[in-house]
């Protein structure tokens, strides 16, 4: 009865999602969309609920098939690839060097809170 609780869970975030994303025209996805559905309730919530652990435990054991497709569409596409090869190539080194640039700045920021706080580093 847990999986199937968690699965309603992720599939109503990912529905509401794609409905205010073709309700409103949005150019965001509507996954993306009922994953940030999904964060703002456990944020709200607080914490995981065992029914949704147990269900994204089980998909991340099969994490990998989600790669096929992404495969076939570089075999199908790569025409289009090795044309705009450059342009991807800097897209990756630079989204690359602004997610270690974020990502560095926010666990400075947090490590330097937590030592203005008091908190210890164990």
């Amino acid at each position: 009865m847990s999986l199937i609780i968690g699965m309603s869970l992720l599939l109503g975030c990912q529905f509401c999602g794609e409905v205010i994303s073709r309700a409103l025209s949005l150019p965001i996805p509507g996954p993306v969309l009922g994953m940030l559905i999904l964060l703002i309730g456990l944020i709200v919530r607080g914490s995981v609920p065992d029914s949704l652990r147990t269900m994204g435990e089980g998909l991340l054991k099969y994490l990998t098939l989600l790669f096929v497709p992404a495969g076939v569409g570089l075999i199908q596409h790569f025409g289009l690839i090795s044309r705009e090869l450059g342009v991807l190539a800097i897209t990756l080194v630079v989204s690359t060097a602004v997610t270690l640039l974020v990502t560095s700045q926010t666990l400075h920021r947090l490590t330097r809170r937590g030592k203005t706080t008091g908190e210890s580093d164990t």
